[in-house]
């Protein structure tokens, strides 16, 4: 999931506060209060000064692939891509079905994700529902088919749900992030929930409340002592942070703060610099484009580092992904680009699709486009061809679907180089914001779900929980 209807323009922080009226300067008459000369050479000053002690605070790695070019692609060619993407059909045969039941309304899956949660040795399905405020799980059984089970109700509006063992007695549980609304609000209306999974029942307890909106929790001991803690990225609006929580025991989790900031979107925890604990990361979409590390230092410590910036801030970062997309045994990230919610036309741009941040170790990653790819919101990694090397997926939630034929799924296929080459996997359903990979028929080869969220222009083909699955 990217941030949903989440995001504010970032041309003006207070789009209620009405400007101030223009005055010229030229006619406006003299003063003898002239107090604010030396106040503004202080601030002149200031900044330069204040910008090299932030530097100094926090040690970064910030790149900058590319500047808004409205005219251009990415590669520098012309861009033909104002009428939306298209690209030539996959030659992978795949099989489209319907997962669930067919929608009866506009549907909004907010997440997707394949994993064997009863562990029978068939894959399932889990996914968020904001339209009817659950977490569901579709059981594979009998293989090809599918029945819907739901984890948890009354959750306002869930944006992503992490499986886990949290209490460590051997089954999986369910740890819900909840927005509260799926619309831009700043109101203190964001939780945590798990769902304890007891004898195949789900029972609620409240982890986090009293925060903004939530969009993402992960998992992981990130102080040493034998427990799983979380990352919680609350997104907010004009407010928000990254929390680590504490594990206390008996569902007693202690937050502390790593950022404040709004727009946080996912939190993948890993290993990132191979020095033997957890670390974490995040990707700021609000106030800036940034993709951010939480070095784990013991003892609950962590230190913040800057891994990507830009300064092109319409670029539309819509989640990060943790993979190792090149096999060199550590993480690697994808970031799609392409959430412009905050526009209502939400056009075409160029500068929309996926990069890989690549790992060079000592937390230098370097970030390469990888695609261009109109309103792309979600991404996801998996072997499609089954050739031993990992190729990504992406969904869009905008490419002028007004026109029949533009791309809403594809794949991008990796040559063992990490060069890619795009294919177009399906023109519909549109409005998809959440992808996932993963052998659902048991074949050897990934199979792709996503998610529809029908919010927008043009109100068809709909689908709510698809899949294509390799033949």
């Amino acid at each position: 999931m990217g941030a949903l209807m989440t995001k504010k323009s970032k041309t003006r922080k207070n789009p209620t506060k009405k400007p101030p009226e223009s005055k010229n300067l030229l006619e406006s008459k003299p003063t003898a209060r002239t107090w604010w000369k030396p106040a503004l050479i202080c601030v002149a000053m200031g900044i330069p000064i204040a910008t090299g002690l932030a530097s100094l605070w926090m040690p970064s790695r910030v790149s900058i692939p590319e500047d808004p070019r409205p005219a251009t692609s990415w590669s520098g060619e012309p861009w033909s891509g104002a009428n939306g993407d298209r690209f030539a059909a996959s030659p992978l045969p795949l099989s489209q079905q319907e997962i669930g039941p067919t929608p009866e309304h506009l549907p909004r899956i907010s997440n997707v994700q394949i994993l064997d949660f009863d562990e029978d040795g068939l894959q399932d399905v889990i996914a968020c529902d904001p339209q009817t405020n659950r977490v569901l799980w579709y059981r594979q059984d009998p293989k090809g088919t599918w029945e819907e089970r739901i984890l948890g109700e009354k959750l306002l509006a869930p944006a992503h749900a992490t499986v886990t063992d949290i209490d460590q007695d051997g089954d999986n549980d369910v740890v819900v992030s909840i927005l509260g609304n799926i619309f831009p609000d700043d109101r203190v209306i964001g939780r945590v929930v798990l769902l304890e999974n007891v004898e195949g029942q789900f029972e609620q307890h409240l982890i986090l409340d009293d925060v903004r909106r939530v969009a993402d929790v992960q998992v992981g001991d990130l102080d040493g002592d034998d427990d799983l803690d979380m990352a919680v990225a609350i997104f907010g609006y004009a407010r928000g942070q990254v929390l680590w929580l504490e594990n206390h025991g008996a569902f007693r989790f202690e937050p502390h703060e790593l950022h404040n900031a709004s727009g946080a979107i996912h939190v993948p925890i890993a290993d990132y610099d191979a020095d033997g604990d957890l670390d974490i990361a995040t990707v700021i979409s609000q106030e800036q484009e940034e993709v951010l590390a939480f070095e784990n230092l013991g003892n609950g410590q962590f230190q913040k580092r800057s891994l990507f910036s830009t300064l092109n801030y319409d670029i539309g970062s819509a989640g990060l992904v943790k993979t190792d997309l090149d096999g060199d045994g550590d993480f690697d990230f994808l970031l799609p680009v392409g959430d412009n919610f905050e526009d209502l036309t939400s056009v075409p741009l160029p500068y929309h699709g996926c990069f890989w941040l690549e790992n060079r170790g000592n937390w230098n990653f370097v970030a390469k486009r990888i695609a261009t790819f109109n309103g792309t919101y979600a991404a996801s990694a998996g072997d499609l061809d089954a050739d031993g090397d990992t190729d990504v997926v992406l969904v869009s939630m905008f490419n002028a679907f007004e026109l029949q034929g533009n791309a809403s799924v594809v794949w991008l296929e990796n040559d063992g180089q990490q060069h890619f080459k795009t294919w177009q996997v399906a023109d519909r359903p549109i409005h998809l914001v959440t992808v996932a990979t993963g052998d659902l028929n048991g074949d050897g080869k990934d199979d792709i779900v996503a998610g529809g969220f029908h919010v927008q222009y043009p109100i068809d083909r709909l689908g709510r929980i698809t899949a294509w699955l390799s033949q």
